[in-house]
């Protein structure tokens, strides 16, 4: 059977209450529960809004403001011109994608090395990992390069196409931009 989502409700005095306890909880709480990979949903207790992304976004704030930020103002400058534009959702399940992709890797690095050199090797594995970003940052430099060429030429094709469409659609009607014309009449 599938475990059951925790619910978690949001008074209007901001208090948090877990249902599962029976008592009030912190965003330190709920930071928790992310960290133990416990599924919850945090809901308005008047309107029953759902305020899981709302409140996980505090606990980024507080983490971002708390110690050494994970990110910087360009990047987060960078996150703000996506909102509204075309590729804004691309953008998130490309950056979910990878955040996956990221765990999964860690995960089974993490075990690799419980296998071979057994208990916390959490300093190999930094300088493994520092080693593996050093060579990702060029490759995906590369291959958002070779992405963004290739989605240039596809958006030119696809505006040639549509302009020669239109003067095929356009090509029965008489349009004449010479002013000897407009005279004569």
């Amino acid at each position: 059977m599938s475990e059951q989502v925790r619910l978690i409700k949001k008074y209007p005095n901001r208090r948090l209450y877990d249902t599962k306890t029976s008592a009030y909880i912190t965003l330190g709480d709920v930071k928790d529960l992310v960290l133990k990979f416990e599924a919850f949903k945090v809901l308005d207790a008047k309107t029953s809004e759902d305020l899981t992304r709302s409140i996980l976004l505090q606990i980024i704030l507080e983490e971002e403001t708390g110690g050494a930020p994970l990110f910087s103002s360009e990047l987060l400058s960078g996150f703000i011109r996506f909102y509204g534009s075309a590729m804004q959702g691309m953008l998130g399940k490309y950056l979910e994608n990878n955040m996956k992709t990221f765990v999964d890797f860690q995960q089974k690095l993490q075990e690799q090395s419980r296998s071979m050199y057994g208990g916390d090797n959490s300093h190999l594995q930094a300088d493994f990992w520092a080693q593996f970003l050093n060579f990702q940052q060029p490759a995906m430099q590369s291959m958002m390069t070779a992405y963004m060429d290739q989605s240039k030429k596809m958006f030119q094709q696809m505006q040639d196409q549509l302009q020669s469409q239109t003067r095929n659609m356009f090509t029965g009607f008489k349009y004449n931009n010479d002013s000897s014309d407009k005279a004569e009449k």
